[in-house]
């Protein structure tokens, strides 16, 4: 309700004070002509002091596009500027980046070619109503990574501030976002049509960090937020100068209707460390998927979820070292036992079914029913011991009614273990 809300608010406002044809307008369209073409109007005060208060205060300058003039904040950052505790230019090869991303353009590519973008928007929910009015990019030239955050005072400037983004990512041919494909990038695309500019990202190849992040941090943080990845993640956490996700739409309205830059300086800073932070963030997991078993990971977690990345991956005798390792190490109980189901499961597809015996024994002793169901089924299938078989069933049964399970897991595996009990047990009958 409340992105919906600030989308109709920017969006009256915006018709209010800007798009409301003025009497001068009403008499140029029935032909009247006012003045003399010599003669130059004076200058907007309020535009005056508004232009001149953003370069006072945040000391950026102003660009000159085909649509226009529009703002831009640069900084540049040295090749060896660290985030935190990692190094903000990529050294690992992406070609694993590119096989989780399904996209081998990602590691064909050349340094140069990618940009790291991320916007900050007039409401949370997207649709026409909503605006980009700034526009953080940035992108490796030489040994420097060039950040510019573009902005438009109002609505009217929304076109320069497009182009201009057109001509400094126009080296680029990949894109990398934290949640760009759902949100910024279509909404990208949603502004430039509506201002009949072609949109010059087409084709582009697109690596969005987020998914990749949820996979390898979801189990050991509680939130994913870029943020909190900086500040636990990257240990990079930010200065007195951030300002929440949630308040950056307002404190831009309290600009369009005040004229004072000062608030919005905070917002400046927390678009400038999102483009920055991705680029740490990319060399980071470049770096752990490019080398999983050299790269010092203290958080036995992160051992795991790596595991489960590569498993996913058919990478299968990666993810049993990794999961060996991720066992090792000082692991949540709860998450000590997935591993073990899981790593049990895959040394079982991989034919190391001695491997899985002892996980599954293992897991037996704690009371882990699967456990009972797996010996069970290898002792009547594999091995063709149907009395073992038997002891494993009945064992199971009688976990399987101690437990705390959901209802509807008790009552799926009672039918299995019943239709097994009953199979052996006639097995077993028939026998001389």
């Amino acid at each position: 309700m409340v992105p919906e809300l600030l989308s109709k608010f920017f969006v009256a406002y915006w018709h209010y004070n800007f798009a409301m044809p003025s009497l001068s307008d009403k008499l140029k369209a029935l032909g009247v002509h006012l003045g003399t073409a010599e003669i130059q109007p004076p200058a907007n005060p309020s535009t005056v002091r508004r232009q001149s208060a953003l370069e006072e205060e945040l000391g950026g300058r102003w660009l000159t596009t085909r649509q226009g003039d529009t703002f831009v904040v640069e900084r540049s950052f040295p090749a060896d500027y660290v985030h935190g505790s990692v190094p903000i230019k990529i050294t690992a090869p992406l070609d694993m980046v590119a096989h989780w991303a399904r996209d081998e353009r990602i590691s064909q590519l050349d340094l140069s070619k990618f940009a790291f973008l991320d916007t900050e928007t007039s409401g949370l929910s997207g649709g026409t109503g909503t605006y980009a009015f700034m526009v953080g990019a940035g992108r490796y030239q030489g040994d420097e990574f060039k950040l510019s955050v573009f902005f438009m005072r109002d609505p009217h400037e929304e076109p320069a501030l497009l182009e201009a983004l057109i001509d400094f990512l126009a080296p680029c041919s990949a894109l990398v976002t934290f949640n760009g494909k759902a949100f910024d990038i279509p909404l990208l695309r949603a502004r430039y049509e509506l201002n009949q500019i072609p949109f010059p990202f087409e084709g582009y190849a697109h690596l969005d960090l987020l998914p990749l992040a949820r996979r390898l941090w979801r189990d050991r943080l509680p939130s994913r937020a870029l943020k909190y990845l900086e500040e636990f993640v990257l240990e990079a956490p930010r200065s007195s100068e951030e300002v929440p996700g949630y308040e950056i739409p307002w404190l831009y309205f309290d600009y369009l209707r005040t004229g004072d830059i000062t608030p919005l300086k905070g917002v400046f800073y927390h678009n400038s460390m999102d483009v920055v932070a991705m680029t740490a963030l990319l060399n980071l997991v470049a770096g752990m998927l490019s080398d999983p078993h050299g790269t010092d990971l203290s958080h036995g977690q992160d051992v795991i979820a790596l595991a489960k990345l590569f498993e996913d991956l058919n990478l299968w005798d990666d993810a049993a070292l990794l999961y060996e390792r991720g066992l090792r190490t000082s692991l949540p109980m709860e998450d000590f036992w997935k591993a073990i189901q899981r790593l049990s499961a895959l040394e079982r597809r991989r034919g190391n079914i001695e491997s899985s015996l002892e996980l599954w024994r293992r897991a037996a002793l704690e009371g882990h029913i699967y456990a009972h169901i797996e010996l069970a089924k290898y002792f009547e299938h594999t091995a063709k011991d149907p009395a073992a078989a038997l002891e494993w069933t009945t064992s199971a049964r009688k976990h399987l009614e101690n437990s705390n399970l959901p209802a509807y897991i008790i009552r799926h595996w009672s039918e299995e273990l019943d239709h097994r009990q009953q199979r052996l047990q006639t097995r077993l009958n028939k026998k001389p």
